[in-house]
């Protein structure tokens, strides 16, 4: 299973593409940082980087793209660069008819080192320990983006399915602690939204 991993940024956008065997053994294919310059018009930053996810996802042909679920953040400048990038990446896997998965960072960092709070340090450490690496890939962006590849293909497998979400019809049992807590901030969400609805 081919799996191409996006750690989403504006400014630096990692991108990792890795091979994954049933018996979860895994070979890098590529690894890369899409820059785009903080002084050029965003319109022309989002197609620098879009550009270069859709040759990466042509030139590779993934069955799968995993990309990291975005949560808010104290920088909202930061927040909305990444949720940007992400949309584009949505865009561009489903054009291409790829199953998507959003991850956690907790998911992450759970897949790869068994620890859901580990370091970025850590992380880096594991990825190139599981792909046979010299050294950790640098910078962070590229070593999230194999941690969030090889999370998906392990979590998924060979098939390369998405992971269910709040309206799936999975039984709670069935999901990691992680995602248990995503899928109540959801419910949690929506109701809000119909107690809103309702007092208006």
């Amino acid at each position: 299973m081919r799996v191409l991993g996006i750690d989403p940024g504006l400014t630096r956008c990692g991108v990792g593409i890795v091979d994954v065997e049933p018996d979860r053994t895994a070979k890098l294919v590529e690894v890369t940082v899409i820059r785009s310059s903080p002084d050029a018009p965003l319109e022309r930053r989002l197609l620098e980087v879009g550009d270069g996810i859709a040759g990466l996802l042509d030139r590779h042909k993934p069955a799968a793209v995993a990309i990291e679920r975005v949560f808010a953040q104290h920088n909202l400048r930061t927040v909305m660069g990444t949720a940007q990038i992400s949309g584009v990446a949505l865009h561009l896997s489903a054009q291409r008819g790829l199953a998507v998965g959003l991850h956690t960072p907790s998911e992450v960092k759970a897949a790869i080192t068994g620890y859901g709070s580990a370091d970025k340090r850590q992380v880096a450490a594991m990825v190139a320990r599981i792909l046979g690496l010299d050294a950790p890939p640098t910078p962070a962006d590229a070593a999230d983006a194999l941690a969030l590849a090889l999370c998906h293909a392990w979590r998924t497998g060979v098939s390369g399915g998405t992971l269910p979400t709040a309206g799936a019809a999975v039984d709670d049992a069935e999901l990691t602690p992680a995602q248990k807590a995503w899928r109540a901030a959801e419910r949690n969400a929506r109701g809000s939204v119909v107690r809103r609805s309702l007092e208006r």
